[in-house]
């Protein structure tokens, strides 16, 4: 009897680990799960865009705003992209900061190419992939992008105003920049061509200056001497404008009926409701512009669809808007 108590016994100690194993109602544990030692990888950001900015030297208030403008673009879009700027006083100094730039990894320029002789390094740019967005200058490079105002139509817009002002006979002085490049090509052709149409036998007189009220000043102090009557003066910049008022007022001539300009400067808007007996004009090219052609340069590095070339619309402003356009914060 023992015996068999024994293997009774015997076979329950055996089979009762299988039928634990086989039942459900005894749950399994499982252990404890531990903290890594190490953080999870934070995702790798993507890398910014690399923009490189081209500009002029500060010689003149209106390329001293557009650098100002295309820095502070570039500032506000900090999350996205890199930036440099540089400023240079050549074409020579130009090209070789360009160099710098494609060095630095610039995946996209935007140029403001002031001097003739850009085309060369900004083509061998485009040639190695590097996106150029010209700012105001064209050039004759092949896949350059451009924003600009619309250079022609605002002489176009200086020929309708004199001739709404003068009438359609009289002695017109025009000032054209030949170091400007296209710009002064451009509004010198749309000046010219218009007249011919709208006023052909008025006469235009050509003189060379620069963009400066200095050059402005002394340019046209030479030009009244050599000129008993002048009516109206198409000047394609405010800052020479200004030069050409202060020539008229140490003149003391009376004459001179009409001053264009061009740029969208403040002082000058301020100047024209003080001047009653002479129409101040400028057809507004704000340097704010720059903003349009860092957009246009991420734009295209983001791979999304742009025009080869933006024209911005011109804008009269004289004495009865002028109070339109005053902007204290302005730096030009």
């Amino acid at each position: 009897m023992k015996k068999l108590v024994g293997i009774v016994l015997a076979l329950s100690l055996l089979l009762t680990p299988l039928l634990s194993a086989c039942g459900t109602k005894t749950p399994v544990e499982t252990p404890a799960e531990t903290p890594s030692e190490t953080p999870a990888e934070t995702p790798t950001e993507k890398e910014k865009f690399k923009i490189g900015i081209l500009a002029p030297a500060v010689t003149h208030g209106w390329v001293a705003a557009v650098a100002y403008h295309a820095e502070n673009r570039a500032k506000e879009l900090s999350d996205k992209v890199e930036y440099q700027i540089q400023t240079s006083t050549n074409a020579e100094e130009m090209t070789a900061q360009l160099d710098d730039l494609l060095t630095w990894g610039a995946e996209a320029i935007v140029a403001f190419p002031q001097w003739e002789g850009m085309e060369v390094p900004i083509q061998a740019a485009i040639d190695k992939g590097v996106t150029v967005v010209n700012f105001d200058i064209a050039i004759d490079a092949k896949g350059v992008y451009r924003v600009s105002g619309d250079n022609e139509d605002m002489g176009v817009q200086g020929a309708n105003y004199i001739v709404e002002k003068i009438g359609k006979t009289g002695t017109v002085v025009m000032l054209e920049v030949p170091t400007s490049g296209s710009v002064s090509e451009l509004r010198k052709k749309g000046f010219v061509d218009t007249m011919a149409k709208i006023a052909p036998d008025m006469v235009i007189k050509t003189y060379a200056t620069k963009f400066t009220r200095e050059d402005g000043l002394k340019d046209f102090a030479d030009i009244l001497t050599s000129n008993a009557k002048i009516d109206a003066v198409y000047s394609m910049d405010d800052e020479t404008s200004i030069g050409v008022l202060q020539a008229i007022k140490e003149a003391g001539r009376t004459d001179i009926k009409v001053v264009t300009g061009g740029g969208g400067m403040q002082e000058y808007f301020k100047m024209m409701p003080e001047n009653k007996d002479i129409w101040i004009q400028s057809a507004l090219y704000s340097p704010a512009m720059v903003k349009d052609a860092v957009n246009m340069a991420l734009d295209i590095l983001e791979g999304k669809k742009v025009d080869e070339v933006v024209i911005i619309p011109t804008t009269i402003v004289d004495r009865d808007n002028a109070k339109d356009y005053l902007d204290e914060k302005s730096p030009y």
